[in-house]
C-alpha cells in the first residue's frame, strides 16, 4: 500500500497488517478501539463485527495498522483487560476457501 509520508508529501510503501480483537465488550465501539490501538501507532481502519439478523455486535472486529506497529500492539494488548474483559489479540488469519453452493450431486 502506498502512503504519503510526513510532511516531505513523498510516497512511500507500507506493509499493512490485519489485527484480530476478540472478547471485546458489546458496548465497545469503533472509536473505543481507535483510540486503543493508536497508542501504539497510526490505525488505518477499525471493523467490528455485527451479526447479520439482528445487528447487534458480536464481540469481535478488526484493526488495520503498519506492520511494525501492529507488532507492537498485538504484544501489549494481548490479554489486555479492556471494559471489563480480558482482550485476545492476534495477527487475523484468512478465512478457510469454503467449498461453492448448488451443483447436482450424482
Amino acid at each position: 500500500m502506498l502512503v504519503l509520508a510526513g510532511a516531505t508529501g513523498s510516497w512511500r510503501n507500507v506493509k499493512m497488517k490485519k489485527i484480530y480483537v476478540g472478547n471485546l465488550a458489546f458496548s465497545s465501539t469503533e472509536d473505543d478501539v481507535n483510540q486503543l490501538f493508536s497508542q501504539y501507532g497510526t490505525v488505518h481502519s477499525v471493523a467490528l463485527i455485527n451479526d447479520r439478523e439482528t445487528g447487534r455486535p458480536r464481540g469481535f472486529g478488526f484493526v488495520e495498522m503498519d506492520d511494525n506497529e501492529a507488532m507492537a500492539a498485538i504484544s501489549a494488548l494481548d490479554g489486555h483487560e479492556f471494559d471489563g474483559r480480558a482482550l485476545r489479540v492476534n495477527e487475523a488469519q484468512d478465512r478457510p476457501k469454503r467449498g461453492g453452493g448448488g451443483g447436482r450431486r450424482w
